[in-house]
């Protein structure tokens, strides 16, 4: 199925990088991206998509073009219909969604149910693009404000939001019934996400208060006492990798200790993780040149999270 996704805002490049977990993608714009989707079910665990759009036709950012579109597309829905428009920042078509969406609308032979439509057809206008397609997928409405950090048994401040961990385990491309390790697994939010797209997770921490946290908010879990620069794993056995790594204002190391506990623990994550894997990495300061003297480099991301502190985003593969 050729798809059509208004991407989350929040970050410019991000977003589109995740939908490769459900999502083959052939090209982006704007909070847009347009792809192939062999399974429409992996949809559902994406975070960073608001809406995906089974893809009908698009055209240029003129009224003229846009009406030709849908008149040629010959619109006749099953039972009933809405017609809606989303124009992201910077679209080029000047008329209003509202004006675009009663227009449009009344060129669909069907009757309008607002409140609950059989079909919805969308309009999506990113830059000099127009997208017209029938909705597919809304991914996880609402489902990460409705679960914060906060509401969990063990709480502790300053740890990773809900949808930024989906993300990053998506990155993974961990599948379901895969081993996806968390060697500083902290309260386990992480692990959360990952045991929530069905993968088997696993992870690792040398503080006894975060390890019995992380047990409370995540029971049953498999979570060791183990320092992750000597990780107690056979070479070659998990399937992905996602941790935030430790910085200065959290851990009592300082200066060079930090630089060689990153050093040894992405050695250790290149042993464990298997051929052709990937591991997702967050920090706070640059890693790239250690991380590079033992895996490969597929993307980086940054992230400003507040004036002193941005977050790095490495995606490695060994």
């Amino acid at each position: 199925m050729r798809v059509v996704c208004l991407l989350s805002g929040e970050h410019p490049t991000l977003p589109a990088a995740e939908l490769g977990c459900a999502v083959r993608v052939k090209a982006t714009g704007p909070q847009v991206a347009v792809g192939e989707c062999a399974d429409p079910a992996r949809l559902t665990r994406l975070a960073l998509t608001h809406l995906v759009y089974d893809l009908i036709d698009s055209c240029g950012a003129s009224d003229d073009a846009v009406d030709a579109m849908v008149r040629r597309a010959g619109l006749e829905p099953d039972g009933t219909f809405a017609f809606r428009v989303r124009k992201v920042a910077g679209a080029l078509l000047a008329t209003t969604a509202p004006a675009l969406e009663r227009r449009l609308g009344g060129m669909v032979r069907g009757r309008v149910s607002l409140a609950a439509p059989d079909v919805v057809y969308g309009l999506v206008c990113s830059a000099d693009r127009c997208y017209l397609g029938r909705l597919v997928s809304e991914p996880n409405p609402g489902g990460f404000s409705d679960r914060p950090p906060s509401s969990r048994p063990f709480f502790h401040p300053g740890v990773m939001m809900p949808r930024l961990a989906r993300a990053l385990v998506n990155l993974s491309l961990v599948e379901p019934g895969e081993v996806l390790l968390d060697p500083f697994a902290g309260t386990g939010g992480t692990l959360i996400e990952a045991t929530l797209v069905g993968a088997r997770a696993l992870g690792f921490d040398v503080d006894p208060v975060m390890l019995a946290g992380a047990r409370l908010n995540l029971p049953g879990s498999r979570l060791v006492a183990a320092n992750a620069a000597r990780l107690p794993l056979r070479s070659g056995s998990v399937d992905a990798v996602v941790s935030d790594l430790p910085y200065g204002q959290s851990v009592r190391i300082r200066g060079e200790s930090l630089g060689r506990l990153y050093d040894e623990s992405l050695a250790e994550v290149a042993r464990v993780l298997r051929p052709g894997r990937r591991a997702v990495i967050v920090t706070h300061r640059p890693i790239d040149g250690t991380a590079a003297r033992h895996l490969a480099v597929v993307d980086r991301f940054e992230q400003r999270v507040h004036r002193s502190l941005t977050r790095r985003i490495l995606v490695l593969e060994r």
